[in-house]
């Protein structure tokens, strides 16, 4: 299977650098024409700047490819209702949208300003709510439309020192499952990739040993998969390395207890069996959880009548 993007416009927010610039510049050479988005700020998130932006652009023209650039701050609603509107204006249609912009203020939560918690938070995962509203209509509109996330182990495993960036990240992976659900029947498939990569956030971080396994192409083809024609919906991958694997959120069978056990007592007791992932459930929905714990105390119920 060869896959294009020939016809398809694509948005990647942050694509200035790193990732997003490795994305952008993979969607052009697969055919898709560009909106290359990045506020042109430092790590940090302060100040700005559309160099970045521009440079990956005329970057994709001298390959041949079509692009324009966007400075538009993605904590802003209106800056990104603005991209999507030059989007339409100069491609006629929104077909991908990769949410990538990102800062960090890395501190333990004990030293945290709480400003510098909401930055990144405002960042990531407001950022990518926003980017996402602004071209969510037009997708219904052409019943098309992929939307990637860009999670992160912090989110979904922890990582000291980055409780805000570790809480938005987390944000977006529960963003992902909810708009999967509101998108479906729109023909819209709502992803999330998980990078391990040296870019300008992570490479004062490590090793140049370790750095050069890091390169952001290496993630770029899980990126790109999960907003292809044939990508699936609701589905995390973690890529980096030279490894693409899928992350996914189970819950054990659990322990059913009667009545008159319901006690913080008998939770103790059960611990052990009810944390055992020997059975775990990938459940398909929230409600789908409703449905089996009540399914379970009906039929104790029936069965203690």
């Amino acid at each position: 299977m060869s896959i294009s993007f020939e016809g398809r416009v694509a948005i990647v927010t942050g694509a200035g650098g790193g990732l997003g610039r490795a994305h952008a510049l993979e969607l052009a050479r697969r055919g898709a024409k560009v909106v290359v988005n990045d506020f042109g700020g430092a790590r940090d998130g302060t100040g700005g700047s559309t160099a970045a932006a521009q440079a990956v652009v005329d970057e994709i023209r001298s390959g041949g490819g079509e692009a324009i650039a966007d400075g538009g701050n993605v904590t802003s609603a209106s800056d990104m209702e603005a991209m999507a509107a030059a989007a339409l204006q100069a491609f006629g249609r929104i077909d991908v949208l990769i949410n990538n912009a990102g800062i960090l203020r890395d501190r333990t939560f004990a030293k945290m300003d709480m400003a510098d918690f909401a930055a990144v938070v405002a960042v990531h995962l407001l950022g990518s709510a926003n980017a996402t509203k602004a071209v969510w209509e037009t997708m219904r509109a052409q019943k098309y439309g992929r939307v990637l996330m860009t999670s992160s182990t912090s989110g979904v495993y922890g990582n000291f020192g980055q409780s805000n960036y570790g809480a938005a990240k987390a944000g977006l992976i529960g963003l992902m499952n909810v708009l999967h659900f509101e998108g479906e029947k729109y023909g819209i498939r709502v992803n999330a990739v998980l990078p391990t990569a040296a870019t300008r956030m992570t490479g004062d971080m490590l090793d140049e040993q370790t750095l050069a396994h890091l390169a952001p192409e290496n993630v770029t083809p899980a990126a790109l998969y999960l907003v292809s024609e044939e990508a699936p919906s609701r589905t995390a991958l973690l890529a980096g390395a030279g490894t693409v694997s899928r992350m996914a959120i189970v819950e054990t069978e659990g322990v059913f207890l009667p009545q008159s056990q319901r006690t913080p007592e008998a939770v103790a007791a059960a611990f052990a069996d009810l944390a055992r992932l020997d059975n775990a459930i990938e459940t398909e929905a929230g409600l789908a959880h409703v449905e089996r714990i009540i399914a379970r105390a009906k039929a104790a119920a029936i069965a203690a009548a």
